[in-house]
Protein backbone atom coordinates (compact mmCIF):
# COMPACT_ATOMS: atom_id res chain seq x y z
CA UNK A 1 0.00 0.00 0.00
CA UNK A 2 1.41 3.32 -0.96
CA UNK A 3 2.18 6.29 1.33
CA UNK A 4 0.76 9.47 0.31
CA UNK A 5 1.00 11.29 3.50
CA UNK A 6 3.56 11.07 6.74
CA UNK A 7 2.10 10.20 10.03
CA UNK A 8 3.22 11.83 13.41
CA UNK A 9 4.51 8.56 14.09
CA UNK A 10 6.89 8.51 11.53
CA UNK A 11 8.04 12.07 12.17
CA UNK A 12 8.53 11.44 15.90
CA UNK A 13 10.55 8.11 14.78
CA UNK A 14 12.73 10.05 12.32
CA UNK A 15 13.24 12.58 14.42
CA UNK A 16 14.33 9.58 17.53
CA UNK A 17 16.78 8.18 15.53
CA UNK A 18 18.28 10.90 13.78
CA UNK A 19 18.79 12.60 17.36
CA UNK A 20 20.20 8.87 18.49
CA UNK A 21 22.74 9.30 15.41
CA UNK A 22 23.74 12.89 16.61
CA UNK A 23 24.68 11.77 20.20
CA UNK A 24 26.46 8.33 18.89
CA UNK A 25 28.36 10.38 16.36
CA UNK A 26 31.80 12.06 18.35
CA UNK A 27 31.95 14.95 15.69
CA UNK A 28 28.37 16.28 16.90
CA UNK A 29 28.69 18.17 19.68
CA UNK A 30 25.65 19.72 20.40
CA UNK A 31 22.19 19.70 19.09
CA UNK A 32 18.87 21.47 18.58
CA UNK A 33 15.07 21.63 17.42
CA UNK A 34 14.18 24.38 15.30
CA UNK A 35 11.38 25.72 13.71
CA UNK A 36 7.83 25.92 15.20
CA UNK A 37 8.31 22.50 17.54
CA UNK A 38 10.93 24.14 19.05
CA UNK A 39 8.04 26.37 20.58
CA UNK A 40 5.45 23.44 20.83
CA UNK A 41 3.40 25.28 18.17
CA UNK A 42 3.74 22.58 14.93
CA UNK A 43 0.77 20.34 14.33
CA UNK A 44 -0.07 17.45 12.30
CA UNK A 45 1.41 18.81 9.00
CA UNK A 46 5.08 20.51 10.28
CA UNK A 47 8.30 19.37 9.30
CA UNK A 48 11.28 18.16 11.04
CA UNK A 49 14.14 20.63 11.63
CA UNK A 50 17.38 19.93 13.13
CA UNK A 51 20.33 21.62 14.05
CA UNK A 52 24.08 20.54 15.19
CA UNK A 53 26.76 21.88 16.24
CA UNK A 54 30.47 20.48 15.15
CA UNK A 55 33.24 19.45 17.14
CA UNK A 56 36.55 21.04 16.26
CA UNK A 57 38.19 20.55 13.06
CA UNK A 58 35.22 19.02 11.77
CA UNK A 59 33.28 20.02 8.44
CA UNK A 60 29.65 19.89 7.64
CA UNK A 61 30.24 18.11 3.91
CA UNK A 62 31.98 15.31 6.09
CA UNK A 63 29.29 14.12 8.35
CA UNK A 64 26.92 15.04 5.25
CA UNK A 65 28.49 12.41 3.33
CA UNK A 66 28.01 9.60 6.16
CA UNK A 67 24.43 10.72 7.35
CA UNK A 68 23.12 11.19 3.52
CA UNK A 69 23.99 7.51 3.03
CA UNK A 70 22.39 6.35 6.20
CA UNK A 71 19.24 8.09 5.85
CA UNK A 72 18.89 6.57 2.40
CA UNK A 73 19.33 3.37 3.59
CA UNK A 74 16.97 3.37 6.72
CA UNK A 75 14.16 5.80 5.69
CA UNK A 76 14.77 5.99 1.81
CA UNK A 77 15.27 9.78 2.27
CA UNK A 78 15.82 11.82 -0.92
CA UNK A 79 18.98 14.44 -0.74
CA UNK A 80 16.85 17.51 -2.21
CA UNK A 81 19.77 20.68 -2.17
CA UNK A 82 21.66 22.26 0.20
CA UNK A 83 21.90 25.71 1.45
CA UNK A 84 24.50 27.49 3.04
CA UNK A 85 24.04 30.28 4.78
CA UNK A 86 25.94 32.39 6.94
CA UNK A 87 28.48 29.44 8.68
CA UNK A 88 25.47 26.82 8.59
CA UNK A 89 25.06 24.25 6.11
CA UNK A 90 21.61 22.78 5.28
CA UNK A 91 20.29 19.74 3.77
CA UNK A 92 16.70 19.32 3.04
CA UNK A 93 15.29 16.02 2.35
CA UNK A 94 12.19 14.35 1.62
CA UNK A 95 11.34 10.96 2.89
CA UNK A 96 8.24 8.61 1.95
CA UNK A 97 4.98 10.10 2.73
CA UNK A 98 6.49 13.72 1.62
CA UNK A 99 7.65 14.25 5.00
CA UNK A 100 10.20 17.07 4.88
CA UNK A 101 13.71 17.16 7.22
CA UNK A 102 16.02 19.36 7.66
CA UNK A 103 19.61 18.83 9.43
CA UNK A 104 21.76 21.73 9.52
CA UNK A 105 25.29 22.14 10.32
CA UNK A 106 27.37 24.45 12.22
CA UNK A 107 30.94 24.75 14.54
CA UNK A 108 30.24 24.30 17.93
CA UNK A 109 32.09 27.89 18.37
CA UNK A 110 29.17 29.38 16.72
CA UNK A 111 26.41 27.23 17.41
CA UNK A 112 23.18 29.12 19.16
CA UNK A 113 20.11 30.09 18.06
CA UNK A 114 19.80 33.02 15.16
CA UNK A 115 15.85 33.60 16.33
CA UNK A 116 13.11 32.64 18.71
CA UNK A 117 12.26 29.11 17.41
CA UNK A 118 15.34 27.10 19.01
CA UNK A 119 15.28 24.53 21.52
CA UNK A 120 18.57 22.99 22.74
CA UNK A 121 18.23 19.53 23.29
CA UNK A 122 21.80 18.44 24.21
CA UNK A 123 25.08 19.79 24.28
CA UNK A 124 25.83 24.25 24.27
CA UNK A 125 24.98 26.88 22.40
CA UNK A 126 26.60 30.26 22.11
CA UNK A 127 24.56 34.01 22.41
CA UNK A 128 23.69 34.92 18.55
CA UNK A 129 22.41 37.99 17.43
CA UNK A 130 18.86 37.15 15.83
CA UNK A 131 18.57 38.59 11.86
CA UNK A 132 16.66 41.49 11.89
CA UNK A 133 13.84 41.28 9.55
CA UNK A 134 13.09 43.94 6.78
CA UNK A 135 10.93 47.13 7.89
CA UNK A 136 7.99 47.70 6.75
CA UNK A 137 9.17 50.65 5.06
CA UNK A 138 11.77 48.93 3.46
CA UNK A 139 9.17 46.18 2.07
CA UNK A 140 6.72 48.85 0.79
CA UNK A 141 9.53 50.41 -1.12
CA UNK A 142 10.04 47.30 -2.77
CA UNK A 143 6.35 46.46 -3.44
CA UNK A 144 5.97 49.75 -4.95
CA UNK A 145 9.28 48.90 -7.33
CA UNK A 146 7.09 45.87 -8.93
CA UNK A 147 4.55 47.20 -9.87
CA UNK A 148 6.00 49.66 -12.95
CA UNK A 149 7.65 46.59 -13.76
CA UNK A 150 4.26 44.68 -14.23
CA UNK A 151 3.27 47.47 -16.76
CA UNK A 152 6.09 46.97 -18.62
CA UNK A 153 5.61 43.25 -19.38
CA UNK A 154 2.32 43.36 -20.38
CA UNK A 155 3.54 46.57 -22.73
CA UNK A 156 6.27 44.19 -24.17
CA UNK A 157 3.67 41.38 -24.40
CA UNK A 158 5.49 39.30 -21.78
CA UNK A 159 2.06 38.29 -20.04
CA UNK A 160 3.18 35.26 -18.01
CA UNK A 161 6.10 37.34 -16.71
CA UNK A 162 3.17 39.99 -15.59
CA UNK A 163 0.85 37.49 -14.16
CA UNK A 164 4.44 36.29 -11.99
CA UNK A 165 4.97 40.01 -10.93
CA UNK A 166 1.24 40.69 -9.96
CA UNK A 167 1.68 37.70 -7.28
CA UNK A 168 4.75 39.16 -6.25
CA UNK A 169 2.98 42.39 -6.00
CA UNK A 170 -0.34 41.17 -3.87
CA UNK A 171 1.41 39.26 -1.51
CA UNK A 172 4.24 42.07 0.01
CA UNK A 173 0.89 44.01 -0.17
CA UNK A 174 -1.03 41.26 2.37
CA UNK A 175 2.05 40.44 3.49
CA UNK A 176 2.75 44.38 5.16
CA UNK A 177 -1.09 44.39 6.46
CA UNK A 178 0.06 41.05 8.81
CA UNK A 179 3.29 43.24 9.96
CA UNK A 180 0.74 46.02 10.90
CA UNK A 181 -1.25 43.77 12.57
CA UNK A 182 0.87 41.47 14.59
CA UNK A 183 0.68 38.57 12.13
CA UNK A 184 2.88 36.21 10.58
CA UNK A 185 4.23 38.11 7.71
CA UNK A 186 6.47 35.14 6.03
CA UNK A 187 4.99 32.73 3.04
CA UNK A 188 1.68 33.53 3.45
CA UNK A 189 1.57 32.14 7.32
CA UNK A 190 -0.96 35.13 8.11
CA UNK A 191 -2.74 35.92 5.11
CA UNK A 192 -6.12 33.35 6.34
CA UNK A 193 -6.22 35.24 9.47
CA UNK A 194 -6.24 39.05 7.72
CA UNK A 195 -9.80 40.55 7.85
CA UNK A 196 -12.49 39.85 5.85
CA UNK A 197 -12.23 42.81 3.93
CA UNK A 198 -8.54 42.80 3.08
CA UNK A 199 -9.17 38.47 2.07
CA UNK A 200 -11.47 39.90 -0.16
CA UNK A 201 -9.26 42.24 -1.53
CA UNK A 202 -6.60 39.98 -1.96
CA UNK A 203 -8.69 37.38 -4.07
CA UNK A 204 -9.93 40.46 -6.19
CA UNK A 205 -5.86 40.91 -7.23
CA UNK A 206 -5.54 37.26 -8.25
CA UNK A 207 -4.97 36.99 -11.79
CA UNK A 208 -7.30 34.67 -13.21
CA UNK A 209 -5.84 34.58 -17.48
CA UNK A 210 -3.01 36.02 -19.28
CA UNK A 211 -5.67 38.10 -21.39
CA UNK A 212 -4.02 41.82 -21.37
CA UNK A 213 -7.49 43.12 -20.33
CA UNK A 214 -7.12 40.67 -17.21
CA UNK A 215 -3.77 41.34 -16.12
CA UNK A 216 -4.26 44.93 -16.10
CA UNK A 217 -7.13 44.48 -14.07
CA UNK A 218 -5.48 42.57 -11.58
CA UNK A 219 -2.75 45.10 -11.52
CA UNK A 220 -5.32 48.09 -10.54
CA UNK A 221 -6.36 45.41 -8.24
CA UNK A 222 -3.05 44.70 -6.59
CA UNK A 223 -1.93 48.49 -6.76
CA UNK A 224 -4.72 49.25 -4.47
CA UNK A 225 -4.34 46.82 -1.91
CA UNK A 226 -0.53 47.65 -1.61
CA UNK A 227 -1.54 51.29 -1.43
CA UNK A 228 -4.17 50.69 1.54
CA UNK A 229 -0.41 49.76 3.34
CA UNK A 230 1.03 53.28 2.02
CA UNK A 231 1.06 54.37 5.86
CA UNK A 232 4.20 52.12 6.18
CA UNK A 233 6.05 54.88 4.06
CA UNK A 234 5.03 58.14 5.20
CA UNK A 235 7.62 59.92 3.63
CA UNK A 236 6.89 58.84 0.23
CA UNK A 237 2.96 58.42 0.72
CA UNK A 238 1.69 61.49 -0.61
CA UNK A 239 4.29 61.02 -3.95
CA UNK A 240 3.79 57.66 -4.77
CA UNK A 241 0.40 56.85 -4.30
CA UNK A 242 -0.61 59.35 -7.76
CA UNK A 243 2.50 57.86 -9.43
CA UNK A 244 1.12 54.11 -9.25
CA UNK A 245 -2.33 54.96 -10.03
CA UNK A 246 -1.01 56.35 -12.81
CA UNK A 247 0.02 52.93 -14.20
CA UNK A 248 -3.40 52.16 -14.57
CA UNK A 249 -4.72 55.51 -16.15
CA UNK A 250 -6.64 55.96 -19.53
CA UNK A 251 -3.57 56.19 -22.46
CA UNK A 252 -0.50 55.16 -20.24
CA UNK A 253 1.89 55.68 -21.17
CA UNK A 254 1.35 59.03 -22.94
CA UNK A 255 3.05 60.71 -25.82
CA UNK A 256 6.34 59.51 -27.07
CA UNK A 257 9.64 61.53 -26.56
Amino acid sequence: MKQFAFSVEQRDRVRDRILEMARADVRIVAGAVVGSQALGSGDRWSDLDLTFGLADGVTAAAVLKDWTRMLAEEFSAIHLFDLPHMGTLYRVFLLPGTLQVDVSFTPGAEFGPLGPKFKLLFGSAVERAFATPASARHRFGLAAHEAPRVRYSIERERMAEAAYLIGDLRNEAMDLACLRLGLPARYGRGHDRLPADFRAAGERALVRSLDRDELLRALGEAIELLLAESSAAPDIQAEIEPMLRGLMEKGWPGPAG
